[in-house]
């Protein structure tokens, strides 16, 4: 059983910046991606960005330049650095991990970390 836990998300001012992590028990990235997406209030679920095992990202275009996907193989983890925040970026932030499949599909990831809210507010 793989579980996925975020941490580092909560209130910060616009303009700030913050960095979400994502601990992965397991050997987990042995898997081929993984990936954040965020659900704001009112708002379907949408991909953030993304990491195949090869180190290729993707990023959704309202974040590119601002924010940053990285991976660490030694620590099982995975970060989000966000930077240049908007209030727009307010949402809830889940990572998630994909076995096979292209790492931009929801359906290619097998699992879901619980969310760390992110709020971005004066």
């Amino acid at each position: 059983q793989v579980q996925l836990v975020e941490s580092g998300g909560g209130l910060v001012q616009p303009g700030g910046s913050l960095r979400l992590s994502c601990a992965a028990s397991g050997n987990i990235f042995r898997l081929n991606s993984m990936g954040w997406y965020r659900q704001a209030p009112g708002k379907k679920r949408e991909l953030v960005a993304a990491i195949t095992t090869g180190g290729t990202t993707n990023y959704a275009d309202s974040v590119k330049g601002r924010f940053t996907i990285s991976r660490d193989n030694a620590k099982n983890t995975v970060y989000l650095q966000m930077n240049s925040l908007k209030p727009e970026d307010t949402a809830v932030y889940y990572c998630a991990a994909a076995r096979s499949g292209d790492s931009t599909s929801k359906s290619s990831y097998d699992y879901w970390g619980q969310g760390t809210q992110v709020t971005v507010s004066s």
